[in-house]
């Protein structure tokens, strides 16, 4: 990697101290509130964090790297947040977290993001779930299990919808919505 300059040193490390605390608050919350399977989403979201932490800080990566993936796991964390706390639930579905220029990753045909739409499904593989302002705005999609995924291409989808969340801001405000309770086998 090309070395920085000393200017681009301390704009790199007043980055990544700002990044390093809007991640820090954001993982101050209570995770005991939060059943096994949701918490072990938590920690991974918090080791992920860590290894995007420890590239950084060895230079492997960008300052803009850094800052996409810190804040892509900023929007993660707050949407399994804001989703459990909405169901009740120990769940969390599998979750993207794609700007509008990532969208051809996960889709052949990408949507327009002003067409989205919270529970709208896209290519029999992902249902939109909302969006989190994150220094930049993340789109959070559900990737559908194969369950799902067979019952939508059947026509005969009765399961309920994952709730829509609304955009959310750096704070973790997020528009108010509800669903009911995940049903499954017990």
């Amino acid at each position: 990697m090309c070395s920085l300059s000393g200017s681009a040193r301390i704009l790199f490390l007043v980055i990544t101290v700002l990044t390093l605390t809007v991640v820090t608050k954001a993982q101050r919350q209570p995770e005991s509130e939060f059943g096994p399977v949701v918490s072990a989403y938590l920690g991974y979201l918090n080791n992920e964090q860590e290894v995007v932490d420890d590239r950084a800080s060895r230079r492997e990566i960008t300052p803009g790297y850094y800052r996409r993936n810190s804040n892509r796991i900023l929007a993660l964390r707050q949407m399994a947040v804001k989703l459990v706390r909405q169901t009740g639930n120990d769940y969390v579905p599998e979750l993207e977290a794609v700007t509008v220029d990532e969208f051809r990753t996960i889709f052949e045909r990408p949507p327009q993001p002003t067409t989205l739409r919270a529970n709208e499904v896209f290519g029999n593989k992902f249902r939109f779930i909302g969006s989190v302002r994150a220094s930049e705005t993340f789109y959070v999609f559900a990737r559908l299990t194969p369950y799902e995924q067979a019952d939508w291409m059947a026509g005969t989808s009765k399961a309920n919808p994952i709730p829509p969340a609304g955009p959310t801001t750096g704070g973790g405000r997020v528009e108010a919505s509800t669903r009911a309770r995940r049903i499954g086998p017990r």
